[in-house]
């Protein structure tokens, strides 16, 4: 059995691909490298796919499909997932080839039948032109390098969230929670961190620097302009979390409490971009999606709304909105966040 997986969804990113596929290859033999090709049609992302899978037959696998999205893209790459861990790569990102090391030796390291649930390592914000290349590590979180439970955590800070690009799953904890990404919908990565956490009951930390976070296309999904044109999916994927939280019955804690921060954050996200949208189609989602949780369940969405966050973007007026737009821009300038 393969050691690690890596599926990297593609989507026409031939001038990109490569370099997020050599950097995983350098584990060798004893990982699993999926392309998935999600339906490319402008470039020759399919192209490189079967060359990379020719040249490296007991490592890599190519695999073609109808165009559907970067969640159908994760799905295919589970689906085909033979590996004891699980990773997704995007394929304008990367991992770091020292860090790799350290990775591979610590999954290797774990005695069979006592694997962590989840793996968590930092990450890196490679942002164009910034000088100073920010790092989301959680040393002041969890334990390093032991493995601990939910009831074992500190207090994340509000840049400290658990996101695709620092976790590492144990791929059977996926299937056997049935995970299954929406189709055609972006900003499904937090579905996929999400759901699985009632399933997670050991986890690890290692305090290294694994992912690299590409941020600087105009294109890309998490640019404030594609953000607030896409913002029916984040409210969509915010609406499923939402329904996911209340649907678990979390038993622990500690988890149900990270959940319900994580929830805090989506939903400031997704208010935010309707503020600065500032139609009033916009701003009448805006109550529409605050409505949603209050009618889901009212406990709920009195944590969520008369906390910080919840306060912050529900400022009343044309005045309250500026103040909301604001304090974003500041948090942005301060926190460094996309």
């Amino acid at each position: 059995m393969k050691i690690l997986s890596f599926a990297i969804p593609c989507y026409n990113s031939a001038a990109y691909m490569e370099k997020c596929i050599k950097s995983v290859l350098a584990g060798g033999e004893e990982v699993e490298v999926i392309i998935v090709d999600d339906g490319s049609a402008k470039d020759n992302t399919a192209e490189i796919a079967d060359r990379y899978a020719a040249q490296y037959p007991t490592i890599v696998k190519a695999v073609h499909q109808e165009n559907g999205g970067h969640g159908q893209a994760v799905n295919t790459g589970l689906a085909h997932a033979t590996g004891k861990f699980f990773k997704v790569v995007d394929s304008d990102d990367w991992v770091d080839a020292r860090s790799y090391k350290k990775i591979l030796a610590t999954l290797k390291g774990f005695v069979e039948g006592e694997e962590p649930d989840m793996v968590i390592a930092n990450y890196v914000y490679d942002k164009v032109g910034a000088k100073r290349k920010k790092v989301i590590h959680y040393d002041n979180v969890f334990p390093v390098e032991q493995m601990f439970g939910w009831d074992d955590i500190g207090k994340f800070k509000i840049d400290q969230y658990i996101l695709m690009h620092s976790v590492i799953y144990r791929t059977q904890l996926l299937k056997d929670c049935a995970l299954q990404l929406p189709k055609h919908t972006f900003y499904v990565d937090n579905i996929f961190v999400f759901e699985p956490l009632p399933y997670v009951k050991k986890m690890y930390y290692v305090n290294t620097n694994f992912y690299r976070y590409f941020i600087g296309r105009e294109d890309q999904s998490v640019n404030e302009s594609v953000m607030i044109s896409r913002i029916d999916q984040q409210i969509g994927v915010t609406k499923r979390m939402i329904d996911s939280f209340l649907a678990s019955n979390v038993s622990n804690k500690k988890c149900r409490m990270y959940m319900r921060n994580y929830l805090r954050i989506m939903m400031e996200v997704s208010s935010i971009f309707l503020i600065i949208s500032g139609t009033p189609e916009n701003l009448a989602k805006k109550k529409e999606l605050w409505n949603y949780v209050k009618k889901r369940d009212v406990k709920l969405f009195r944590s969520l709304r008369y906390s910080i966050l919840g306060h912050t973007v529900n400022i009343p007026g044309k005045s309250g909105r500026w103040i909301s737009k604001s304090g974003y821009k500041v948090m942005n300038k301060l926190i460094g966040f996309n």
